[in-house]
């Protein structure tokens, strides 16, 4: 059974359908929408500031969703899919995400919807990333336009077969 813990008052919150795997952590003041997943050593860390996470989220292997004390809140939209070993850190995520495998994105940045964060991208703080587009690097640069084909191909693909995949283990 996941590791959910209640932290300074606040107990993580979940929607309807969630899968979380056996050694997934969710601690503090958590709010989460229906059919997402947290996979295997994933950290969703609400112990110091808050963390909104919409409907169909899938954060993978070994992710750490956390967010800076006082300061800077993680909020994480619908159909966002968070590759194994990210980190998303007191940061706004919009609809229609991927972050890709190890890809770090930091305090007070803003992605916008339909975005590709490439795998092992660094995504500085402050920055604002533009709907629609293609980012990778260290740090990381606009690339491209992502074509609707890429989308489908990459973006909504992986968030709908994550809500597959966490029916295998329900």
């Amino acid at each position: 059974m996941a590791l959910i813990k209640s932290v300074r008052g606040f107990t993580p919150k979940f929607g309807s359908d969630c899968y979380f795997s056996e050694n997934a952590t969710v601690i503090g003041d958590v709010i989460m929408g229906d059919e997402c997943s947290v996979w295997f050593q994933a950290i969703v860390r609400g112990d110091v500031n808050s963390i909104r996470i919409g409907n169909r989220v899938n954060i993978q292997d070994g992710a750490i969703i956390h967010c800076t004390y006082l300061k800077a809140a993680t909020t994480i939209g619908n159909n966002v899919s968070i590759g194994h070993r990210a980190i998303v850190h007191g940061c706004t995520i919009h609809d229609n995400v991927l972050i890709g495998m190890g890809a770090i994105v930091m305090d007070h940045v803003v992605v916008e919807e339909n975005c590709l964060i490439a795998a092992g991208a660094v995504v500085l703080e402050n920055s604002h990333l533009d709907a629609g587009c293609i980012y990778a690097g260290v740090p990381a640069k606009k690339v491209k336009s992502i074509s609707e084909e890429q989308f489908k191909e990459t973006v909504e693909r992986i968030a709908n077969n994550y809500v597959m995949y966490a029916g295998w283990f329900k």
